[in-house]
């Protein structure tokens, strides 16, 4: 699997749980069905465990905007990037930005890649 659909696994998996509440293998199974991917889980289990660090750089990123105003698919999407940028150094922070935006425009709108844009170069910046 390229990395690009593992990002968008990953995403669907953490939008599953983030919405339905739902167990984390529940989510797994219910995206991956029979496959399995070394990457999405890297991504989704490292996005579960260090949660509240990834939402406290997301949060002290948002300009005039709260964590619970925002839209669940660009919450993921954040998750996921800002994951990458801080926790996996083999992967520049150009593209995991720049996937993050691509991703945004299947699953989510233009406002919405714009926004995402905008945190995450501040949190590129601040890296």
């Amino acid at each position: 699997m390229k990395r690009r659909e593992a990002r968008e696994k990953a995403l669907q998996i953490l939008f599953q749980m983030e919405l339905n509440e739902m167990h984390l293998d529940q989510a797994i199974a219910n995206v991956m069905e029979d496959e399995s991917d070394a990457y999405v889980d890297k991504l989704v289990e490292g996005v579960v465990a260090n949660k509240a660090a990834i939402d406290e750089q997301i949060a002290g990123n948002l300009d005039n905007w709260r964590m619970d105003r925002l839209n669940k698919v660009d919450l993921a999407i954040l998750r996921v990037s800002v994951f990458e940028m801080v926790y996996c150094e083999d992967i520049p922070d150009r593209v995991s930005l720049n996937e993050s935006l691509e991703i945004a425009k299947i699953f989510s709108d233009e406002k919405s890649s714009k926004f995402i844009n905008g945190v995450l170069a501040n949190i590129a910046k601040d890296e």
